[in-house]
């Protein structure tokens, strides 16, 4: 059960997206500056071709995933192509909330950093620090 201070009912995906959203919003202007493009999709669960390639028999061990190419390996010949993704799963989201008590504020943000990382070539001692910069931590 969610702690007394945050809501009874399961957030929707608005929700979960208006909390990415800040949380993008709050990161440092030079990582910013390289979202413009990257698409937010907020999901209920990942579909079974993407757990599939993943290797991930549950779709509730997935809480976020980036397609795409990460910043540093993009080249100017590149067109055509899907824009990059960041896609959130509102119930694999939950269900870590709901296990591990972990405001949802911060979950949210963690996982929207640990997928921005992603997008940048990021280690996790870099995704770290990033959310601390964020205030995600």
């Amino acid at each position: 059960m969610p702690p007394a201070d945050q809501p009874r009912n399961p957030p929707d995906a608005a929700t979960i997206e208006a909390i990415a959203r800040a949380t993008i919003a709050g990161l440092p202007a030079e990582f910013r500056a390289h979202l413009g493009d990257v698409v937010l999709i907020v999901e209920d669960l990942a579909d079974d071709e993407t757990l599939d390639a993943l290797g991930i028999a549950h779709p509730l061990d997935l809480t976020g995933l980036y397609h795409g190419r990460p910043v540093g390996e993009k080249s100017s010949m590149d067109s055509g192509g899907l824009p990059d993704r960041i896609h959130l799963y509102r119930r694999a989201i939950l269900d870590e909330w709901i296990e591990t008590g972990v405001d949802l504020h911060a979950l949210v943000a963690h996982v929207t950093i640990h997928e921005i990382g992603h997008h940048f070539g990021l280690s996790d001692d870099d995704m770290h620090a990033l959310e601390d910069s964020a205030g995600a931590a």
